[in-house]
């Protein structure tokens, strides 16, 4: 049975089991990072003790970092949380608690966290050390230090390290998520944490805003407004709270930002609907679109090479790709009858969009940018529209009416564990998922 020694303040334990799937180690050299080669394969086992005798201030700071870290891995479904062993510690040794990684290995845990929660100069020190429990091997050692109003993103930013870690991708902590609600009356945009938390009013125009859309910086808001009586694009710096308009005649809807330099939204002041990319002061930098009909809801490869868009250029709203150094387009859906809202794939190989079946009902499909494999991620639960991806793709953010109201609900990229993401009043529409992280 193996043994490893170590001090302890307040105690801090995740336990990782992957049952189906081999574990590729860590290695010392950076760049190296344990793969879970299979989705869901993952189980954690997550618990965190009081601290025996060393403060009651501690013993809380430790009670809410088990809560945010719990909730925050649980929201990734990257993993089950699953119990740990009762003999995973043994306190005969105050100073020098034994991990009992022969336990630990028992129940299939193979890696394993364990950290201190202390206080110094009135902060918190949270330190962690995250081994492989077959061999004890260290693979992270780190200490996150903030304030007490700060509990949330110190716990947040272990979990963004060990995603990270486990899988050599980035993670959502940290990201935002930009939405319409009417909960005052009005329809106006808000902002929240990647999970809900800390919901943020960002405009007050009393009348209505929609499509709201983050530079992928996290300076700028691009939405659409009617304060003016009909809809005009809107830029807002979220820094020094300054806003900029598009003063064109005719309409200005549906931004999405190419890069943190142009925005896209479809003006109609030369006559058509058509694309164009505008700077943050607001100003045009040039037409992207040139053809007969609407065209609509651009969104981009993250190289910004290309801009998938809706169009009616054939007749009913279809999705095209178009390339935008040479101009030429394609069509890319061919299911349905009313195909809208794309959001391209961080990752650039896949486009999330809505569908209007036959029977009048609104459903998520996924396809690859290529127009191959197209699946189906919602069915009979409500209406279900405006998708859009995580910033590291493997979530998806939409608004359904499966509870009656509009509201916002995430799921895995594949369709699965589909929940609700926030409880409030009023309805939810139209979300957008920031690629900007703290």
């Amino acid at each position: 049975m193996r043994f490893f020694r170590y001090s302890m303040l307040c105690s801090f334990f995740v336990l990782f089991a992957f049952f189906s799937v081999p574990l590729q180690l860590a290695a010392a050299e950076p760049g190296d990072y344990i793969a879970i080669r299979k989705e869901g394969s993952g189980k954690i086992a997550l618990v965190l003790n009081k601290p025996d005798s060393q403060g009651r201030k501690e013993g809380e700071w430790a009670q809410s970092l088990n809560t945010i870290v719990r909730d925050g891995l649980d929201f990734t479904s990257l993993f089950t949380l699953i119990s740990s062993p009762v003999n995973v510690k043994d306190f005969s040794d105050k100073k020098n608690v034994v991990i009992n990684f022969g336990a630990l290995n028992s129940i299939g845990a193979e890696v394993y966290a364990g950290g201190t929660v202390s206080k110094k100069s009135g902060n918190i020190n949270f330190e962690v050390e995250v081994f492989e429990t077959a061999s004890a091997k260290p693979l992270l050692k780190k200490i996150y230090t903030g304030k007490e109003e700060q509990l949330r993103s110190i716990g947040h930013a272990f979990c963004e390290d060990l995603i990270e870690l486990l899988t050599g991708k980035k993670s959502v902590f940290g990201s935002k998520i930009v939405f319409v609600s009417n909960k005052t009356g009005f329809k106006e945009i808000y902002q929240s944490d990647f999970d809900g938390h800390g919901v943020e009013q960002l405009t007050n125009s009393r009348s209505i805003s929609l499509t709201p859309s983050l530079s992928p910086d996290g300076r700028y808001l691009a939405y659409t407004d009617f304060t003016s009586g009909r809809p005009a694009l809107y830029i807002k710096n979220l820094v020094d709270k300054k806003t900029s308009a598009v003063t064109k005649s005719g309409v200005s809807i549906a931004p999405c930002w190419r890069n943190n330099n142009e925005v896209a939204t479809t003006l109609s002041y030369e006559g058509d609907q058509e694309i164009y990319l505008i700077k943050p002061d607001g100003s045009i930098s040039r037409r992207v679109t040139f053809s007969r009909g609407i065209d609509v809801s651009p969104t981009f490869s993250p190289d910004g090479s290309k801009m998938a868009f809706v169009s009616s250029r054939n007749g009913q709203p279809q999705i095209f790709i178009q390339d935008l150094q040479s101009g030429q387009a394609r069509r890319l859906s061919f299911n349905g009858r009313y195909n809208t809202q794309p959001s391209w794939s961080p990752s650039g190989d896949k486009i999330v969009f809505s569908t209007m079946e036959g029977r009048g009902t609104i459903d998520l499909f996924v396809i690859n940018a290529d127009g191959s494999e197209l699946r189906q991620l919602t069915k009979n639960s409500g209406e279900n529209e405006h998708p859009t991806w995580s910033p590291n793709g493997e979530m998806i953010v939409f608004s359904s009416t499966r509870q009656g109201k509009k509201k916002l609900f995430v799921m895995d990229a594949n369709g699965e564990n589909q929940r609700r993401l926030l409880q409030g009043d009023g309805e939810e529409m139209q979300p957008a998922w920031s690629v900007f992280r703290r």
